[in-house]
């Protein structure tokens, strides 16, 4: 018995050490955020026969995003990272005979500008920049290249003086004098004195040389004219241009004397100069300003001195957001979104648009905004540009004429092991005045049709912008977690012409919230939606729009309002975008009509909200400041109304989920607060 008793222990220890590891979960889960990847800033090299772009990865030790530049074969496929020795580069940029290629290395507060001489492998820092540059230029011959880079200058500003500090004494900081109108910024925080200005460096090394000067901006995209003589880049010089940022022009500067000349004399945003290759004629992009909350922007076409300046995409009635000018300076390459799709196409000279490729992928992972996609094109015509899909975050792929061929599947191994929710169209008509709305249903994993499933309705930001069919992590986890998730693109949204996004012209939020009902409703009316079981949220307008919808009808069970704008008057005398917003939105200052800023503040509602709300901020919100939100979670504690404030420690608003963790956490919380009020939960 003793000897049967101690075999039958070393058995059951052998047992204990030999049991497998738990499978991995089939599900996607907030710790896989970690291992996704994405393609951005696809750069094809002149000849075609090879793409470089900048691949984002995440460390799990620093919680933050890391980019490397790779390499990819078009012919092949093969690809390889670029050796830069660092996880902080960017902005590759390939020389016009595609030998070398220049690249940014981030450096904390500094960057350094590199190049890598293709056939030795070698590289070489070129410059050392005192902030990282807006964007990266070769001069035609290869011989230099330009940038715009914020330059600090003068000062902290001081308004009298404190007593005498005695020697080794430690005083508070001394007092912030701040005299800007605009003086903090999402994502950059309270701005330094300084302004943005051109610069030319020697592209084998040299001193750097400041091509613009005064107490303006210059931006890019920036471009040099075919015979090198000139930088073409956007700006305001206007007096009193701090409060008309809405309007920049078009202008050319002298590389040898710094001369600056105005090429263009627009009430309107003119930007993203390209020179043709006869180095007759610029092509940009811009619109005239009409004081509306959304405008297309245009593509112009004007000769070389400024002259003969006209539009020819009046008939497009979609933005354009980039432009190319094709090797045969006959037509352009241009890209736009066209009804929740982002597309590049063939612009000639006469207005008419030829589509080339389809379905270019966003820049966000969180949720599926059309904003950020990219392309470059090959002096034969070979286009690379982010392709993107409901099924994985964005990949490179390249266009030979009708052939489109994907070189990346960066994100294969993880999620093949992986079962997604599904994405489907959904055919929706407003009850407002029957006027198709783009919606979307996502089913979660192993979904059945004969059963009921608790409905997120979550709400795009803009508000003029646009979801698509594309990757979000957001909807992953709130599937996984066992919710159907409903998106729309409501009128207000980009991407179905000026009319469709003028619609809430002065009336913001108004009409697209009986659209958003309706999509709900026609969610409810496939059948596997339990009514009973409804929760919203969004972020920013759709913040905006979650607080409005529980103001407006208790039929939701919970909401989570994220970095919302609240009451529209503290909003904007506190945002970054104070300049633009009143006058385009409401056509009047808050102090000269403060009654229609107060009927479309949610604040104005709070008073009919039971609903119990989740409110989310980033603490570093500058462009729907963290007060915002603060209002709302106090309106709602004095009211007796369920809520939680949950602040994301040193997020923007656009940075909300940059770092995976906070990203996971975030979605976690909302499905918390969702959990606690789905009927039958514990």
């Amino acid at each position: 018995m003793r000897t049967l008793s101690i075999v039958l222990i070393l058995l059951m220890a052998h047992l204990a050490v030999a049991a497998p590891a738990e499978a991995p979960s089939r599900l996607f889960e907030g710790k896989d955020l970690f291992g996704l990847q994405r393609v951005t800033d696809p750069q094809i090299r002149p000849d075609g026969g090879a793409v470089a772009y900048v691949r984002e990865r995440y460390d799990i030790m620093t919680d933050r995003a890391q980019h490397s530049i790779w390499l990819v074969d078009t012919d092949t496929g093969a690809q390889h990272p670029l050796d830069t020795g660092t996880s902080s580069v960017s902005a590759p940029r390939w020389s016009p005979d595609g030998r070398r290629l220049a690249y940014i290395v981030s450096e904390g507060d500094r960057s350094g500008l590199f190049v890598r001489w293709m056939q030795s492998g070698q590289s070489g820092r070129i410059a050392d920049l005192a902030a990282a540059p807006e964007d990266l230029q070769w001069s035609p011959d290869g011989r230099a290249i330009a940038f715009i880079m914020r330059k600090p200058e003068g000062e902290k500003r001081t308004l009298g003086t404190a007593p005498p500090k005695p020697e080794n004494a430690k005083w508070a900081a001394p007092l912030t004098v701040i005299t800007d109108l605009t003086y903090r910024r999402d994502t950059e925080g309270y701005l330094q004195p300084g302004y943005s200005h051109a610069f030319v460096v020697p592209a084998d090394g040299g001193a750097l040389r400041q091509l613009t000067f005064g107490a303006f901006d210059e931006h890019g995209p920036i471009a040099w004219t075919s015979d090198g003589r000139y930088l073409l880049l956007s700006g305001n010089r206007s007096e009193g241009w701090q409060r008309d940022m809405s309007t920049s022009q078009i202008y050319q500067v002298s590389v040898s004397d710094t001369k600056l000349t105005q090429l263009t004399h627009r009430a309107g945003p003119e930007t993203t100069p390209r020179i043709s290759p006869d180095g007759k004629k610029i092509a940009y992009l811009g619109y005239d300003d009409h004081m509306l909350g959304y405008q297309d922007a245009h593509v112009y076409v004007m000769d070389r001195d400024g002259s003969n300046d006209h539009s020819i995409t009046d008939s497009l009635d979609r933005s354009v957001s980039d432009l190319q000018w094709a090797a045969d300076g006959r037509s352009l390459f241009i890209q736009y979104t066209d009804a929740a799709i982002t597309k590049v196409a063939r612009l000639s000279l006469d207005g008419s648009v030829q589509p080339v490729v389809a379905g270019l992928g966003g820049s966000q992972l969180d949720r599926p905004y059309t904003l950020g996609g990219a392309f470059s094109v090959a002096s034969n015509g070979v286009v690379a540009f982010t392709s993107g899909s409901s099924d994985s975050p964005v990949d490179l792929s390249i266009a030979r004429g009708t052939r489109v061929t994907r070189l990346t599947q960066l994100n294969k191994s993880l999620l093949a092991g992986k079962t997604l929710a599904q994405t489907r169209h959904l055919t929706v008509r407003s009850s407002l005045d029957q006027r198709p709305i783009d919606a979307w249903l996502v089913t979660p994993p192993d979904f059945d049709p004969g059963k009921k499933y608790p409905l997120i309705l979550e709400i795009h930001g803009g508000p003029y912008g646009c979801y698509g069919s594309y990757f979000a992590t957001d909807y992953q986890l709130y599937a996984a977690a066992g919710y159907m998730v409903l998106y729309t693109n409501p009128r207000g949204s980009t991407s179905y012409g000026e009319e469709f996004a003028n619609l809430i012209q002065g009336n913001y939020p108004g009409p697209d919230y009986d659209d958003l009902m309706s999509a709900v409703d026609a969610a409810i009316a496939k059948g596997s939606v339990d009514s009973n079981q409804l929760f919203v949220t969004g972020g920013s307008g759709g913040g905006l729009l979650t607080a409005w919808i529980v103001g407006k009808t208790h039929r939701f069970r919970a909401a989570a309002t994220q970095k919302p704008v609240i009451n529209y008057v503290s909003y904007l005398l506190t945002t970054d975008e104070s300049t633009t917003v009143p006058m385009h939105w409401f056509g009047k200052m808050p102090w000269q009509d403060p009654e229609v800023y107060w009927k479309h503040s949610p604040l104005s509602l709070v008073g009919n909200v039971t609903t119990p709300t989740l409110v989310v901020v980033g603490s570093e919100d500058y462009r729907t400041p963290v007060s915002e939100s603060e209002q709302y979670y106090e309106a709602l504690q004095l009211r007796g109304v369920p809520t939680a404030l949950v602040e994301v420690p040193g997020a923007s608003h656009y940075s909300l989920t940059a770092r995976p963790s906070q990203s996971a956490a975030k979605v976690s919380a909302i499905l918390a607060w969702f959990d606690r009020y789905r009927l039958g939960s514990l």
